[in-house]
């Protein structure tokens, strides 16, 4: 086996903290609105996120070992309560099930949280199946054009598939299970039944996903470690939990989760167990699977990145600032002729079609290699 490549030198901009740019909110466009009919995201719904903000008393929500968190459980008048419980778990046979309310009769809702940090201020839903105890989540919080394309990007270019509705101003959201990435790095990156190179191999995938389809804001918190036990060794996934910041900032590196001070750790954990040819190897192997979710979407993929090269999510400034950075990275000066965070993802996909078959030299290792 090739020995370990050095760790990164100390002028590696990976670590100081890229601070997040505060986000506006972007209104759903009448294009995105009949995008989402369309494909069964957008129809009438009785809980909004205006209906859930009518609740009349909080109490602050601490985690299992006591210690205070973010949430609040709310409560709502008690004329209002029963009929609001019935509804939720309608909203939640929607996602699940699709509206078959008949299979989820059974469940109640144990909780309703309200977090009043971060551009979302959600509302989280705990739904409880009384025969075993299982529980489970969703979320309702402000429509937001770009979190929307997020979301829909993940669904149709990821190895994942999201489940979220729209109605007006409101988003529907189902909760995406994990062990948060943070958490992951504390009491999970040594423990001895995880095997290293499967870590570094999903991180390298995961910061090509992130970088192409244009996912910001990827530090620890904001993305979930999923383990999946195998025959032989547990499998990994990382999957993006917050799509907030989708689209959105100039700078390239904030498009590449390696770059987080908060993920540092992860960063060098994958310096010292995975040689940059492996790495390269998992990265291409991403872009061919991107490419091939691309084609087999390539109609649905085609009209949402029409609506989104229509739509303003972004400022010009950001957009003239990413494509020039983009145009230099991939050597393509076809970037400088785009206008919206819409064409360059998809100037992204043609980068990277261009890519498939050049063989391997220093010289085309990316600068994006974890």
């Amino acid at each position: 086996m090739d020995a370990p490549p050095p760790p990164l030198p100390p002028s590696s901009p990976i670590g100081p903290l890229l601070r997040t740019q505060k986000k506006p909110s972007f209104p759903v466009k009448a294009g995105l609105r009949e995008y989402l009919q369309r494909y069964k995201r957008e129809m009438p719904l009785s809980v909004t996120y205006e209906r859930l903000r009518g609740f009349h008393e909080a109490v602050p929500l601490p985690d299992a070992a006591g210690k205070p968190t973010l949430w609040d459980s709310v409560m709502y008048e008690p004329s209002e309560m029963s009929v609001l419980n019935e509804d939720l778990k309608r909203i939640y046979a929607l996602l699940k099930v699709d509206g078959d309310f008949s299979v989820v009769q059974h469940l109640y809702v144990d909780r309703v949280d309200f977090c009043t940090f971060g551009n979302s201020t959600p509302f989280r839903v705990r739904i409880v199946n009384p025969y075993n105890d299982n529980q489970d989540y969703f979320y309702v919080k402000k429509a937001d054009a770009s979190r929307i394309y997020g979301l829909e990007l993940e669904h149709l270019l990821s190895p994942n598939r999201l489940n979220f509705l729209t109605t007006g101003n409101t988003l529907i959201e189902e909760h995406i299970p994990g062990i948060p990435g943070d958490v992951f790095i504390t009491s999970w990156l040594q423990r001895g039944e995880l095997k290293p190179i499967r870590v570094a191999k999903e991180l390298v995938k995961f910061n090509e996903r992130c970088f192409v389809r244009l996912l910001g804001d990827m530090r620890s918190y904001n993305f979930v470690f999923v383990v999946t036990p195998d025959f032989e060794d547990a499998q990994l996934r990382i999957r993006a939990m917050d799509f907030d910041q989708q689209s959105y900032n100039g700078r390239k590196n904030f498009y590449l989760p390696q770059f987080f001070k908060e993920n540092t750790a992860l960063a060098l954990f994958c310096t010292r167990h995975l040689h940059p040819t492996a790495a390269y190897q998992y990265q291409r192997e991403e872009q061919t699977l991107l490419l091939q979710r691309s084609t087999l979407a390539a109609e649905r993929l085609g009209r949402l990145l029409n609506e989104m090269a229509l739509d303003s999510i972004s400022t010009p400034e950001n957009v003239i600032q990413l494509r020039e950075s983009l145009a230099e990275h991939y050597e393509r000066p076809e970037y400088l002729r785009c206008d919206s965070m819409g064409e360059l993802i998809r100037e992204n996909l043609e980068s990277i079609r261009r890519r498939v078959g050049r063989p391997l030299t220093t010289a085309t290792l990316p600068d994006q290699l974890i």
